[in-house]
C-alpha cells in the first residue's frame, strides 16, 4: 500500500510539472488580420487559436463565428485589446502601416505573412506551423502544396501562347501587371498577360486601353462585394479578338485571389478553361 501511494504522488507530480513545463497550447489566442491568414490556420489545424479576424475572411465555414474586429479601411484596435491576443497576424501589403505600428507600440507580438511568390505559401505554412505548434500538420499540408503545384506546372508545360486581359475590378478598370500575384498563376496557364509591361502592379486602363491590346480571351473573376459590380459588354466591341471568338472566361476570385492552399483548386480551374479557349480558337481558324 505504501509503495502504491508512493507511485501515485509520483505520478501527480509528473504530471503537475508537464504543465507547468508545457503550457496549454488551446490558451493561445490568435488576431488574424486577413482572410488568407485565417485559411491557412485552419489548414493546418490552428483555426481553433483564432479569436479575432476582419471581414470577409469566411472560409471554413467555422471561420464566420469569430468576431470581427475590422477590414480593408482599419482595425478598431480597441476591439483588439479586448480580446487579449497572444499574438497578431498581419498581412503586410493588406493591412494598414499606422494599424501594425500602434499594435506593435501597445507591446502585442506581431508576425507578418507577406508570400511574394506561388511557391512561397508552402513556406508560409510551415512558419505559421512554427508560431502555432503544429508544426507537424503544416509540414503535411506544405508537402501536398508543393505536390500538386508542380503537378499543375507539368500539365501546363509547352501549351501554345494565348493572350488574355485579366479584368480584376470593371469601375474604374484595374488589371494586373507582370509582379502581380494573378500574373504568376496566368504564367503557369501558358497565357500571356496583355498588359504585363504596366508601370505598376494593379493599373487603371481604359476600354481603349483593351481595343488596342486585342486579347484573345478576357478573364472575369467573380468578386465578392458589398455592391453589384457594373458589367460591361464587351460584345459592343466585335473587332476584339476575345469578342470574335466569344472567349470569355470566369473564374472564383475567392480561390485565386487568396495565397491559400486552395489557390491550387483555382489555378487548375483557370487553366483548364483557358486551356479550352486556346482549343476553340485553334478549331475555329
Amino acid at each position: 500500500m505504501a509503495r502504491f501511494r508512493f507511485i501515485l504522488v509520483l505520478s501527480l507530480a509528473l504530471c503537475c510539472f508537464k504543465l507547468v513545463a508545457e503550457p496549454n497550447k488551446q490558451q493561445l489566442r490568435i488576431v488574424a488580420l486577413a482572410p488568407h491568414i485565417v485559411e491557412n490556420l485552419y489548414a493546418i489545424g490552428a483555426g481553433k487559436y483564432i479569436v479575432g479576424t476582419v471581414d470577409f475572411a469566411d472560409y471554413p465555414a467555422a471561420a464566420n463565428d469569430i468576431e470581427r474586429i475590422g477590414g480593408y479601411y482599419g482595425i478598431q484596435i480597441e476591439k483588439l485589446l479586448a480580446l487579449k491576443p497572444d499574438l497578431v497576424l498581419a498581412w503586410k501589403s493588406g493591412n494598414k502601416t499606422d494599424d501594425l505600428a500602434r499594435i506593435a507600440k501597445l507591446g502585442i507580438k506581431v508576425a507578418y505573412s507577406n508570400p511574394a511568390s506561388i511557391d512561397a505559401v508552402a513556406s508560409e505554412l510551415r512558419r505559421l506551423g512554427e508560431l502555432t505548434h503544429q508544426q507537424q500538420q503544416a509540414e503535411q499540408v506544405a508537402k501536398a502544396f508543393t505536390k500538386q503545384l508542380v503537378a499543375i506546372r507539368q500539365a501546363q508545360q509547352n501549351k501554345e501562347p494565348i493572350s488574355v486581359f485579366y479584368q480584376l475590378w470593371p469601375e474604374p478598370m484595374m488589371t494586373v501587371g507582370k509582379n502581380a500575384w494573378i500574373n504568376q498563376l496566368l504564367t503557369i496557364c501558358g497565357a500571356r498577360n496583355v498588359f504585363a509591361n504596366s508601370s505598376t502592379d494593379y493599373p487603371r486602363i481604359s476600354i481603349e486601353n483593351v481595343l488596342v491590346a486585342a486579347p484573345q480571351v478576357i478573364i472575369i473573376p467573380d468578386e465578392k462585394s458589398s455592391k453589384p459590380q457594373p458589367k460591361i459588354d464587351w460584345r459592343q466591341w466585335p473587332a476584339l479578338p476575345a469578342v470574335q471568338h466569344n472567349q470569355f472566361v470566369r473564374v472564383n476570385a475567392d480561390l485565386l485571389h487568396r495565397f491559400t492552399t486552395r489557390m491550387l483548386d483555382g489555378l487548375s480551374d483557370m487553366c483548364g478553361k483557358i486551356d479550352m479557349s486556346r482549343q476553340q480558337i485553334k478549331a475555329s481558324k
